[in-house]
């Protein structure tokens, strides 16, 4: 999994570490039982500091998407999703879409862009189906 930090970026470097993590499983690129890299690593390989990895990692970790074990460190975990989560997820997906429409994209454009990039995730969840 290759990380990329855009320092100059709006959104926070721990949202872009959690976002790309996300995505990364999202895609298959991190299976269940993979490995992320130690926090204080990819603080080092970024140049900075550990606690912005440990607060990306402390989200995913609340959103039971990573385990954290002094031993093993960072892990991804199984998935599954649960009613809070399903009702939080619809919530943030009703503002994101809010925010397409307020930017003048039109509902064929906004359903076009969910279903290519919905497609893209299940074409790979698809292919680790027998």
């Amino acid at each position: 999994m290759i990380l990329n930090i855009d320092l100059a970026s709006a959104v926070p470097i721990y949202q872009q570490l959690r976002d790309q993590v996300v995505e990364a499983i999202a895609d298959g690129e991190l299976a269940e039982g993979s490995s992320l890299p130690p926090i204080r690593t990819l603080a080092a390989d970024f140049g900075i500091n550990f606690h912005t990895v440990n607060k990306a990692y402390d989200l995913l970790r609340k959103e039971g998407l990573i385990r954290l074990n002094r031993k093993t460190g960072a892990v991804v975990a199984a998935s599954a999703a649960d009613p809070p989560f399903a009702a939080d997820w619809t919530a943030r997906a009703r503002t994101l879409l809010a925010e397409a429409v307020a930017r003048g994209l039109s509902a064929d454009e906004v359903l076009a862009t969910c279903r290519s990039v919905l497609d893209s995730f299940a074409s790979t969840h698809r292919e680790d189906t027998p």
